[in-house]
């Protein structure tokens, strides 16, 4: 019972730590700390209260073999939870972060082309994006970005300058409005730099959601559909090698260069193989470097 406690504190705190933001988090300090508590001092109130002892329930002495699970299962936990935890959050940040900036270089592309239709169309979904990914880091700031103080001002920041813009993208000077929006760039770019993000970071996280796609496309057996979203994919991967273009970025364009000449000399049962080896090749370059 105490050793399931120690592990279910740990499990709160890691919780709190990497993955919790605001309220919950504060509740899961105090529950990891309520765990902890009782496991050493071998009291519960609660158990009290409704006459358990599962002391008396399970009479004897732990096993050696249970007590030494135990014992590196309380090791290895904080460490292993600790290392994934930075890892996913990371990337889950990147992703969030990705799918608010497409829309806004998006916008900035549109305006900067005088596309009034486009820039609309553009200018609406980064609204929508912005505010879920403010929203959601405004609360809650993951361990790569918890001990940066200027990030809640520089989120503010962008937010002013998006809702400003909401007239001007219906009505004002497109050319004006896109150098305005040049000033979001430099803010974003602040919080990047601040935080120890690569531009290779971002993307190959980027990158990483349309390669999705083609992967999905070759399990299928569909060439139709490789050949339909490799434009997609290609340019994701032309941003990562504009940013970095050495061996292990070509192999990545190896394998997805050499997946679509399979599909177009329509080699189906071959493209699992050349799909997971793509993904492969990207994953061993993401843990290294991303």
């Amino acid at each position: 019972d105490r050793l399931v406690r120690v592990l279910l504190g740990e499990l709160f705190f890691l919780m709190a730590f990497f993955w919790l933001g605001g309220g919950l988090a504060i509740l899961a300090y105090i529950l990891g700390a309520v765990m902890i508590l009782t496991a050493l001092s071998g009291f519960c109130g609660l158990y009290k209260i409704f006459g358990i002892d599962t002391a008396k329930k399970f009479p004897g002495q732990t096993s050696k073999a249970v007590l030494s699970i135990f014992i590196i299962t309380l090791i290895v936990l904080p460490i292993v939870g600790a290392y994934y935890s930075n890892f996913f959050t990371r990337k889950f940040f990147l992703e969030d972060y990705n799918a608010m900036n497409n829309y806004y270089k998006q916008t900035l592309f549109n305006t900067g082309q005088d596309k009034r239709a486009e820039s609309i169309d553009n200018y609406e979904k980064l609204v929508l994006e912005y505010d879920k990914y403010s929203n959601k880091y405004s609360a809650y700031h993951p361990f790569v970005i918890k001990s940066d103080a200027k990030f809640n001002d520089d989120l503010a920041k962008a937010h002013a300058i998006i809702t400003e813009s909401k007239d001007k993208i219906y009505n004002g000077d497109l050319k004006k409005l896109h150098v305005e929006l040049e000033a979001i760039r430099p803010i974003f770019q602040e919080i990047l730099k601040r935080n120890n993000f690569s531009l290779l970071a971002v993307t190959l996280v980027d990158f990483h959601d349309a390669m999705e796609k083609i992967i999905t496309a070759a399990d299928a057996k569909d060439v139709n559909g490789i050949a339909t979203v490799y434009s997609e994919v290609d340019d994701k991967l032309k941003a990562v090698e504009e940013t970095v273009n050495d061996d292990e970025i070509k192999a990545i364009r190896n394998n997805l260069d050499s997946l679509l000449d399979l599909a177009k000399n329509n080699k189906t049962e071959e493209l699992s193989k050349k799909a997971a080896e793509l993904k492969a090749s990207f994953i061993k370059t993401y843990l290294k470097r991303g």
